[in-house]
């Protein structure tokens, strides 16, 4: 059921390509605007890239996140996963495993050309792609859970955001670390350690939450 889940989730999202399309678009059109608006010194994008990398990312994840349950609840869908003998955190994590097949894993896909774009070399590469397998993940299990909490809301898009940028702040803050340590030389294990432990933590507890968020914004 798990399968059947992701594999709906896929489906219903290359029907429509652009909620695939818009975030991969943003995060690139940010990466490229950064070289042509400061010049395109090799060291000082090498100094500014952790930040510019990560906002950007944290970014066109917040950009895909309102559509995450907003189709299932419109239509109806969303009433009848909550009656079906599936766990309701199962059915959260399946559709956050597809949410993130289709925006984190094709940031992670382009990095190289991010980092082609910012001069980085290929350790400080590296440490980009292992801090985005590890940090995409977390910000669409903790965004599932603002998602869960503003369903249905008027204007919940501009609550979405003011909600989830807090939260998102400690994965900024560790993913831009390690790679600031990567461009300098320095170790950046201990960084992904913790992206690690968030991600572990948010697996374990976002799904039930955000669940609880569903039942409450559907009574």
């Amino acid at each position: 059921m798990f399968c059947l889940i992701v594999r709906r989730e896929l489906r219903l999202a290359l029907r429509n390509r652009a909620d695939i399309v818009n975030p991969l678009w943003f995060f690139l059109i940010v990466i490229t605007l950064f070289p042509l608006g400061i010049g395109p010194e090799p060291q000082l994008l090498r100094r500014i890239a952790p930040g510019i990398i990560w906002v950007a990312a944290l970014l066109a994840c917040l950009l895909s996140l309102e559509r995450l349950f907003r189709d299932d609840f419109h239509d109806g869908s969303l009433e009848q996963l909550l009656l079906s003998p599936l766990p309701l955190p199962v059915v959260v994590l399946g559709k956050v495993c597809a949410h993130w097949l289709v925006t984190g894993l094709p940031l992670l896909l382009v990095s190289p050309l991010a980092a082609l774009f910012l001069s980085l070399d290929s350790h400080t590469w590296r440490a980009m792609a292992l801090s985005l397998l590890l940090g995409t993940p977390t910000l669409s299990l903790i965004g599932a859970i603002g998602v869960g909490l503003t369903l249905g809301l008027r204007k919940g898009g501009v609550l979405l955001s003011l909600l989830l940028l807090p939260l998102f702040i400690p994965v900024l803050i560790f993913a831009s670390a390690a790679l600031d340590n990567a461009a300098q030389g320095l170790p950046f294990d201990g960084y992904l350690a913790i992206l690690g432990a968030l991600l572990a933590g948010s697996a374990m507890l976002a799904p039930f939450a955000t669940a609880a968020a569903l039942r409450v914004s559907l009574q």
